[in-house]
């Protein structure tokens, strides 16, 4: 079982959509960057949100594009035990401290959530933001009930 950690948030005082992942997974980790699986379809959906060609950028420029359109980007928890990738085989988690980042950056309007588990660790570690909250489909690939058209529509709330 490996030990994971969360990477500090991609947020400045212009954000006004919080994105919440749970945990990255193997090869976010690897890479340092959120979302790093080419089959996530994450930066596809964000894309279409902020009418550019995100999947071609780079990784800093990606994180630009999305401050640049009000959007902050972090996850739930801030470290657990896993093995692979797999949300269902999280263990141990510890929570990020969002009550003190949505203190820092009051800006924040909304909460979306970026699948179950997500949805269930902010549930259980913060059920006091849940009215701030929305629970979106995963742009997982593990989704596999969600075709990228049937995320985009969904998603298209942000």
């Amino acid at each position: 079982m490996s030990k994971c950690k969360s990477f500090a948030p991609a947020i400045n005082e212009n954000s006004k959509i919080l994105i919440l992942g749970s945990m990255p997974g193997i090869k976010s980790l690897e890479e340092t960057h959120y979302y790093a699986h080419p089959q996530n379809r994450f930066w596809k959906v964000m894309s279409v949100l902020c009418n550019t060609d995100m999947v071609s950028m780079d990784y800093q420029t990606r994180i630009q594009t999305l401050l640049d359109n009000n959007f902050a980007l972090w996850d739930v928890i801030k470290s657990c035990k896993r093995e692979g990738s797999l949300d269902s085989a999280i263990e141990n988690e510890k929570p990020n401290n969002i009550k003190a980042l949505l203190k820092k950056y009051p800006n924040i309007e909304t909460i979306y959530l970026n699948g179950n588990k997500a949805y269930s660790a902010f549930k259980k570690h913060f059920p006091d933001y849940l009215p701030l909250c929305r629970k979106m489909p995963s742009t997982s690939p593990a989704n596999a009930r969600f075709q990228l058209e049937s995320l985009l529509k969904e998603w298209n709330i942000l």
